[in-house]
Order: C-alpha cells, then sequence, then structure tokens
C-alpha cells in the first residue's frame, strides 16, 4: 500500500529551524511532484511549498520563502522541509503530499497524503 509518512516536527523557540521529512514506500515516488502544506488550529490547510520530480522547480508560499527550503533525496523516495527561523505564526500540523500531474499549489491535484506531523513555535 502506497503511503507518505512525514517526520521531524516538535517544539521550538523562534528562530529556531526544524527540518520536516517525508518517507514514501509501497512504490516508487521518485518520478512524482511533492508538496508541503499546514493547517493551524482554526484555519483551512494552505500551501507552504512544492516542487517537480527532479527539484528542477520550485515554489513556495510567500510566507515562507527565503525561510523554508523543500527538498528530495537522491532516490526521490523521501521528500524534505528545511524551515529556518521558525515564527509563531508557522506553527501548524504540516503534510507532505505527492502527485503525478506536476507540482501544484493547491490541494486537489495531489494523489496521495500523510498523516501530518505537528510544528509548534514558542515566542
Amino acid at each position: 500500500q502506497e503511503r507518505l509518512v512525514e517526520s521531524g516536527g516538535g517544539l521550538v523557540q523562534a528562530g529556531g529551524s526544524l527540518r520536516l521529512s517525508c518517507a514514501a514506500s509501497g512504490r516508487s515516488f521518485s518520478t512524482y511532484a511533492i508538496g508541503w502544506f499546514r493547517q493551524a488550529p482554526g484555519k483551512g490547510r494552505e500551501f507552504v511549498a512544492a516542487m517537480n520530480w527532479d527539484g528542477g522547480r520550485t515554489y513556495y508560499a510567500d510566507a515562507v520563502k527565503g525561510r523554508f527550503t523543500i527538498s528530495k533525496d537522491n532516490t526521490g523516495n523521501t521528500g524534505y522541509l528545511q524551515m529556518n527561523s521558525l515564527q509563531p505564526g508557522d506553527t501548524a500540523v504540516y503534510y507532505c503530499a505527492a502527485t503525478t500531474t506536476g507540482p501544484a499549489i493547491v490541494a486537489g491535484p495531489y494523489e496521495y497524503w500523510g498523516q501530518g506531523t505537528q510544528v509548534t513555535v514558542s515566542s
């Protein structure tokens, strides 16, 4: 069964860093585009970052541009979201997702989703 599993979330002070991982299993996701979304309490799911299958194209929400970096490992089956200069406004559950249709900044095209990992940034 194909699945994505996020890890790396936790509690960090403002200004700190975290690296989220998204491990794929059940099939090869090396040719899939991946995206990261987040959902804060009481809010809808919002786009954070996306990349095409080989990292040649990346996209970021304005709120995280310059602070977050999306990437994949050499196998293409593990994705990462490096988050630097974290702020309390970054507190949310973070989800990774994968799609064959190319990177998207909306949730609809993504076929596979992880269960989410909590990121909490204290002030």
